[in-house]
Formats: structure tokens, sequence, C-alpha cells
């Protein structure tokens, strides 16, 4: 006897891809408690960790709130700015000091991102969320939350002889 396969919500049979697809999803989502972690703590934990996140089908990036970044990241934020159009909280650790902006709409973190330019600077960036620090601050930080570093130029810097 053939099995059926069950019936999605308007009563049509899901297609394979589609059930493939949710199968990814939610594998992606199974994988999410261990992205976001207690650390290990160590130099071989952080090999580890870079090893299996290259491996990842799914990469987790922190969601665009400033303390579960600052909690994600170890450290008690401080907001320094709380506006319409972003929010921003320092933090103070023993890896570096650093900032944790989020905004509200992708649109505001691009043109964030390009008045920052100015100064030139490099930048861990995710959804919705920049934080702000020096590189060897950023690559640790990125283990924990996700993101991509940008290095901005500085749009008046000049080239010397």
């Amino acid at each position: 006897m053939p099995q059926q396969r069950r019936q999605g919500r308007l009563g049509r049979t899901p297609s394979p891809t589609r059930l493939a697809h949710r199968a990814a999803v939610a594998g992606g989502l199974a994988l999410l408690p261990l992205a976001v972690g207690c650390d290990a703590g160590g130099e071989e934990a952080a090999t580890e960790r870079k090893a299996s996140k290259k491996t990842a089908a799914v990469e987790v990036v922190a969601p665009a709130d400033v303390e579960v970044i600052a909690n994600l990241t170890g450290c008690k934020v401080t907001i320094r700015i709380d506006a319409t159009e972003l929010r921003e909280g320092a933090c103070h650790t023993e890896t570096g000091d650093y900032l944790i902006t989020t905004f509200p709409e992708e649109r505001y973190k691009v043109t964030w991102l390009d008045s920052a330019a100015i100064y030139g600077g490099t930048y861990l960036v995710g959804p919705r969320w920049a934080i702000s620090a020096e590189p060897k601050v950023l690559e640790p930080l990125r283990a924990k939350v996700g993101g991509t570093v940008r290095r901005l130029r500085d749009s008046n810097a000049t080239t010397g002889p």
C-alpha cells in the first residue's frame, strides 16, 4: 500500500522541493542553540568554532537589538543613544572597547555606514546592526554574533610618496 503525503494548509500536497526547504529551515533552527550557546573559551575551542562555522549550512547572525548583541558578546552595555533612527551602546571588556549600533530599518544602517566611510575604520556588520571597534576586537566578536567585517575607506585620505 503506497504511503500518502500529508496535505498542507490549503489541502494541497506539499511538493518535494517545499518539503526539502522546510527540512533545511528546521535543521538550521536546530543549530541555533549551538551557535549562540556558551563560549567554551581558549584558542583551541575558537579554532574548532571557526571550522564548524565554515561547514555549517546556516550561519546565525544576531538580531538587531543592542542588549541581545551585548549579552552574546559578554558585555554589560551602557546605552549612549536611544533615538528613532538608531540605538547605540558602549561595551568595555578585557578584549577591548566597542560600540554596538542598531537600526529600525536596513536603510538607516546603509546611510550610517555611508556617513562613517568619511572617517574610515573597520566595522562588524549584520542585518540592521553594526559594531565599531579595533580590527583585533572584531574577529572574536564575529565568532559570537556573526556578521561581516567591513573596512570603510577614509575618502579624505591622501596617499604618501
